[in-house]
This record gives C-alpha cells, structure tokens and sequence, in this order.
C-alpha cells in the first residue's frame, strides 16, 4: 500500500464513517502530508504498512526544532490516529507510535473580549453600507449564540425559531443541537432578511442559507475573518481577534454572570464537560482581578 492511497482511503473513513467536517479531515490530512514530504527529503523508502517506529521517532524530533510543543502533539495525535485506521483495517498489527510521548503542554486559555470590547465591534460596523446590515446580523448572531465559524455560514433560515428563541445547529460531526438566541441578534437577523437579503439574486441551491455574499452565494469562512479582522482595527482593539473569540467570549460572560456549566456545555456543543470546564478558569482570574481591586487589604 502507498502513502497517498492510505491517506486517501483514511480520509474516506473519516467522511463517511466518522461523520467529521471537511475542515477536520483535511487538517488530519496535512499531518499525513508532513511525515510523506519528510520520508521523501530524507530519501527514507517506507510504506504505511512497514514503517518501524524508529523512523517515527526521526521524523518526531525533526519537527520538533520546526513547530512549539502544541502542534507537535496535535501532529503526534493526528499520526496515531492513521495508524489506528490502518490497524482497525488489517493493515498493521501495532501502531508505530504506540511508545511515543506527546510533550507535555500547559493548558491554553482562550483570548475573550470584555462586554465593553463586544459593544465597541458593534459599533464599528458602518451600516450605511449595503453590507451593514448583514455584517452586524452576523455578528450579533455569533455573540448571541457562542457559534463556530463554520456553523454561522451554514445556518439556514428553515433552522431559525423565532417565535421560541432558538436556533437549529448542525455543528462538529454531524451532531445536531438547539441553541438559544437573543432578541437583539434575532431582531438584526429578520432587518437584514427582509431589508437587504430579499433584494439579493440567490444563486440556485443557496435559497435557505441565511447569509449570503453580494453575489448571491453563501458567505465564506475567509469573510467573516476578514470583517472580524477588519472590525477590531476599526474599533482599537489591539487583541488578535478571531470569530472564535466571540464563542469564547458567549461562554465566558454566561460563567461570569454565573450560568451553569452544564447549560454551557449543551450551548456550545461540547461533548465533553472537560472542554467547557476551561472558562471557569478564566472566571477565576476574573473574580481575583475583583479581589486585588476593591478588597480593602489587597
């Protein structure tokens, strides 16, 4: 077996039988795609199925003078999951990296924006533009919901629940949850649907999503990175910002005024409590920056 057909036979595996996005079964791609470039540099002839741990091993402490501590484990954890596949398919009896070590990596906490910063982004948003409206929906939406990226672009209009509040999430591996929405996004939402949005010409097979770029097709990923981007220039903040830290702010600011953690959970889709369980740290440093602040002794 060569390398590009077990990639290409991994990936299928990944689609089909483990539901992941697109984007998740590419980035397992590129970890693939690092140790081939690397087994043909180093001029190494070995295929899926015969190479030996210690090749491995080389290849590990390549990249480690090349990338930090964070991405070498998430390559190392990509690695052991291809030739998991390969010994769930028959392939191999043992995995090559079976022995080896992901480096130990402090947990990371997520950059957030305080309620003032998110009014400031709103703000910015010039809605004497065409793109205004849509642009301050979009948004209003993220915050509102704790969205993913990918999910803001594939909302569908057919999954939006006005009269309850809720939206209809389709989010990582296919795993379908409602999430409320405030009335402030919602009423953002029903200006740039029937204000802006019903003047557009949809191309064919993007009637239902909701937003749309000025051709008529549903709006990319690159684009909300861009206004983000764009946004936070406009508005000082001098933050990297992205349309994540608007979900980790969501989930930050309900911790904050004191939410449960399992509600969170279920809000942004985590299917573990572990995941969510990193804004109470970041509520901890809010609450001992409040302290140091106003207790009389700090």
């Amino acid at each position: 077996m060569k390398w590009q057909q077990a990639l290409k036979d991994y990936q299928s595996y990944l689609r089909i039988e483990r539901g992941l996005s697109e984007n998740s079964i590419s980035n397992y791609g590129l970890d693939i795609k690092k140790l081939i470039t690397w087994l043909d540099d180093s001029k190494i002839h070995s295929t899926p199925i015969a190479i030996k741990p210690e090749v491995i091993q080389e290849f590990i402490y390549s990249i480690a003078k090349e990338v930090n501590p964070r991405s070498q484990s998430r390559i190392i954890s990509g690695l052991k999951g291809f030739f998991n596949y390969l010994i769930f398919e028959n392939y191999r009896k043992t995995n090559p990296l079976e022995l080896i070590e992901t480096p130990k990596i402090g947990r990371k906490l997520p950059d957030t924006l305080s309620i003032h910063e998110i009014d400031l982004l709103f703000e910015a948003i010039d809605m004497s533009k065409a793109s205004g409206p849509r642009d301050r929906a979009m948004a209003e939406t993220l915050y509102s919901a704790g969205l993913r990226v990918s999910e803001l672009v594939n909302l569908k209009i057919s999954n939006i629940y006005d009269d309850v509040g809720f939206l209809r999430i389709l989010g990582k591996g296919n795993k379908e949850r409602l999430t409320p929405i405030g009335k402030s996004a919602l009423k953002f939402i029903k200006s740039y649907q029937y204000e802006v949005r019903n003047h557009v010409h949809i191309k064919p097979g993007h009637e239902d999503y909701l937003f749309l770029n000025k051709l008529g097709n549903r709006i990319s990923r690159v684009s909300i990175f861009t206004l983000i981007k764009n946004l936070a220039l406009r508005a000082g903040i001098r933050k990297k910002i992205s349309p994540h830290t608007f979900r980790h702010s969501f989930a930050t600011h309900l911790i904050e005024g004191g939410a449960d953690l399992r509600a969170v959970q279920e809000m942004l889709g985590h299917e573990s409590i572990t995941t969510t369980e990193i804004y109470t740290h970041l509520d901890k440093d809010y609450l001992r920056s409040n302290i140091i602040q106003f207790h009389p002794r700090s």
